[in-house]
């Protein structure tokens, strides 16, 4: 086990936190961000659209349905699970996955390694014998591959998922966060139209506001699922080739930056396709930075979102019932969906016995019907607007989604 530590940007939260709650719970919110916390954010799972948030910003492939995003595969859900050890205990050279041979020389001495470090300099002009020499450095992760096909038995329910998300430490945590950035956070809701506390929940679900942003070596992790994890080698392979186009740009050694197992970055946990797409240099600093600069990163998260099509002043979730016979058939329709419908218009949800309380500059946008599950009572309801979906985009999840919704509204209320 890693020993605690707080990242520099933990300490400033929680700093942040002595100021403007009681001492009691300041000291809470500190010994929150310095334990490991799950970070859910960039890649969101390959197996199944309920696991549990996996790393992203906006945009991770796996978590974002499958399409190229910010976020990451995370190095835990939010119903938390272990930490994936990858090096081999006994010190020895790990042997390479189902995808190549062990090489001595790690990944190196491989033909379609070889080919990749080709591509790589006849296609962006990389230095050959450098780029085999970093390779030569890395060491395949078959922990890595391990996490990626572990087996999700059945989906999460939302009272098993949500509690550690929505704790109220994580609450705090966000709530002194924004105070701390408040200016930044404003700047963004102006330039993009997305609000504060939404911004903040996202760090808060994907790396605790940054004090989890990942152990494992980039480079380790991208070059073993590019090579020895076939069944989404082609999306990892263009994930590396980003990572180092990224790593050169910010004049990085490609062998120091770490991360989630699925290769996420930084406090918003983006993929590194997702960095170089819609990561911006908010601070205007000359160089976007998504470990360090706490505006880099706002500017980045709400640019994901707008990007991904946010409506300024448009809800993410309202709350719903379901009412009469036809209420009853609805909800059965939403639960065998796997508790999120297809999108319709609101007029055939209320039609079909829907009721909601519709806020009069609603957007005439089609809306889906969510159901969140209860321990020991029926589903909670809600009407999903269009920027619940957008919050997909990150992470594929409408436990994620709901979460993040969820947290953002504890958080602005704890602002007030």
């Amino acid at each position: 086990m890693e020993p605690l530590r707080a990242t520099p940007f933990a300490l400033r939260i929680a700093a942040s936190a002595g100021r403007s709650l009681s001492s009691g719970r300041a000291l809470v919110l500190l010994a929150v961000l310095l334990v490991r916390a799950p970070a859910v954010c960039a890649a969101p799972p390959a197996t199944a659209p309920e696991a549990p948030p996996a790393a992203a910003s906006g945009s991770s492939p796996a978590a974002r349905g499958g399409q190229p995003g910010v976020g990451s595969a995370a190095d835990s859900s939010g119903a938390p699970r272990a930490n994936v050890r990858t090096a081999h205990p006994s010190g020895k050279p790990e042997k390479a996955g189902k995808g190549g041979k062990a090489d001595p020389a790690g990944f190196a001495g491989r033909s379609d390694v070889r080919a990749f470090i080709d591509e790589m300099v006849s296609a962006h002009g990389f230095d050959g014998a450098a780029l085999a020499r970093v390779f030569r450095a890395a060491r395949p992760q078959p922990g890595v591959v391990a996490a990626m096909d572990r087996p999700l038995l059945a989906p999460p329910k939302w009272y098993e998922y949500a509690p550690p998300l929505l704790a109220p430490a994580r609450v705090d945590g966000g709530a002194a966060f924004l105070a701390a950035h408040r200016a930044a956070l404003g700047r963004a809701e102006r330039d993009y139209g997305v609000p504060p506390e939404v911004v903040v929940a996202i760090l808060g679900v994907e790396t605790v506001y940054g004090a989890n942003t990942g152990r494992h070596r980039t480079f380790d992790a991208l070059a073993t699922l590019a090579f020895d994890y076939p069944r989404r080698a082609t999306f990892f392979r263009g994930e590396l080739e980003h990572f180092l186009l990224l790593t050169r740009d910010l004049g990085v050694d490609p062998l120091q930056p770490k991360g989630s197992f699925a290769g996420a970055l930084g406090m918003p946990q983006f993929m590194p396709g997702s960095y170089r797409a819609y990561a911006v240099d908010f601070d205007a600093d000359g160089r976007i930075d998504l470990w360090q600069s706490a505006d880099d990163v706002i500017g980045s998260v709400a640019a994901y979102l707008a990007r991904h099509d946010w409506q300024r002043g448009q809800p993410v979730l309202l709350p719903a019932t379901a009412e009469g016979e036809g209420g009853a058939l609805l909800l059965r329709r939403v639960e065998s969906g796997g508790g999120l419908s297809e999108r319709r218009a609101l007029e055939a949800w209320t039609a079909d016995g829907l009721a909601v309380a519709v806020p009069p500059d609603l957007a005439a946008e089609p809306v889906g019907v969510l159901a969140l599950e209860q321990r020991d009572a029926e589903p909670e309801l809600f009407v999903a607007g269009h920027n619940f979906y957008v919050i997909t985009r990150y992470n594929r999840s409408r436990l994620y989604a709901a979460t993040v919704a969820m947290l953002a509204q504890a958080i602005k209320a704890a602002d007030r």
